[in-house]
């Protein structure tokens, strides 16, 4: 799956560098040696403290712009992520996402932001919920970030294709096998009008509350407040 997400966003024009950045547990050293064999730049870290690991993934190639994306969404589109990334770019924005203001299907999700706020986080950020998902200090301190927002002209949220249980997964599978064989270049438009020849595929996951990985940190984070008055 990891393998088919890389070759999509490897499409994307605006992107000059695709960094890998997984833990560094023995258990994800498949994920290590797939970047070998691919030629991919792969940097490991912390699983926990995943801000940890995304900004020294960053930091070794000097970058002044970083976009993340997350290995659940084998349904990244790079046309989605370049139009994003030209927001960005053509605004002055500190951070520009998809996700915060959801208009484009779960599993599209893209973030850019420039280095320095990146590293601002890292250096200040203490939540658990800010060290785990990378972004939340930015986008908890409007006050200090420009955030923008990138939207889609329809309202395609209710849409779920992202990776984080088993029957995301067997959507995804019926998904690939649907179109990659006669396009594997296949877009958001395909992916669409897929569903609506066979809508019984969405039957197979979007009975799925999204977000529970964030609010298990969010709950994490009322320990850490009860911990600090203690």
């Amino acid at each position: 799956m990891l393998e088919m997400h890389l070759e999509r966003l490897a499409r994307s024009a605006m992107i000059e560098k695709l960094i890998v950045a997984t833990s560094d547990r023995p258990d994800d050293t498949p994920i290590a040696e797939l970047c070998a064999k691919l030629d991919l730049a792969c940097f490991r870290g912390s699983l926990s403290d995943v801000l940890d690991r995304y900004y020294r993934a960053a930091r070794r190639f000097n970058p002044e712009t970083v976009v993340r994306l997350t290995g659940d969404c084998p349904l990244a589109d790079p046309a989605v992520i370049d139009a994003g990334i030209n927001y960005f770019l053509k605004n002055n924005f500190d951070y520009v996402s998809n996700c915060v203001e959801r208009s484009f299907p779960i599993g599209l999700d893209f973030e850019v932001f420039r280095f320095g706020c990146l590293e601002t986080a890292w250096r200040e950020a203490v939540l658990p919920s800010e060290r785990e998902h990378v972004t939340p200090f930015i986008k908890n301190h409007p006050e200090r970030f420009a955030v923008g927002h990138y939207t889609s002209p329809v309202d395609l949220s209710h849409h779920r294709w992202t990776v984080d249980e088993p029957d995301d997964f067997a959507f995804v599978t019926a998904v690939y096998e649907a179109l990659y064989g006669d396009n594997s270049r296949f877009t958001t438009e395909d992916i669409l009008t897929l569903l609506e020849e066979k809508p019984e595929l969405m039957q197979l996951n979007y009975h799925i509350e999204h977000g529970e990985g964030y609010r298990k940190s969010l709950r994490e984070d009322q320990a850490f407040f009860a911990a600090q008055k203690l």
